[in-house]
């Protein structure tokens, strides 16, 4: 319960030295410290609005901008319970509907949603801007 370490490099060398601990993963998520929660967080963001980026491209309508959040849950004992993703678009010549479905489609294929299928709930918000 009081460990912590540090990631000290990744492959590509674009995150740099990272602390981790179990307080930041359960208790504090202030303290300086990243967390295994937060970095999958960080990859599904980026996942899915690449994914949706290419989707909305491949039909037409590139988006100028896309604003994408996660959050995960964590529940000690249970481990991730919940990730919500959250996206707002500026996406010239589409409409509301055709966005939320571009976004499903984003949520369910992205290759990191695919990996953490086994995540009880995953819940996604789309609104254009």
């Amino acid at each position: 319960m009081d460990g912590s370490g540090t990631i000290t490099k990744t492959t590509s060398g674009a995150i740099g030295e990272q602390p981790v601990s179990w307080a930041a993963r359960s208790e504090d998520a202030t303290g300086g410290k990243t967390s295994p929660e937060e970095l999958i967080a960080a990859a599904h963001a980026a996942c899915f609005s690449m994914a949706l980026s290419s989707g909305l491209s491949k039909e037409g309508h590139p988006p100028d901008e896309l604003k994408t959040s996660a959050t995960v849950t964590f529940q000690p004992g249970e481990g991730i319970v919940k990730i919500a993703l959250a996206v707002e678009g500026n996406v010239p010549g589409i409409d509301a509907a055709a966005f939320q479905t571009a976004a499903e489609v984003a949520k369910e294929n992205c290759p990191v949603s695919k990996a953490l299928a086994g995540v009880p709930e995953i819940t996604l918000a789309a609104t254009l801007a």
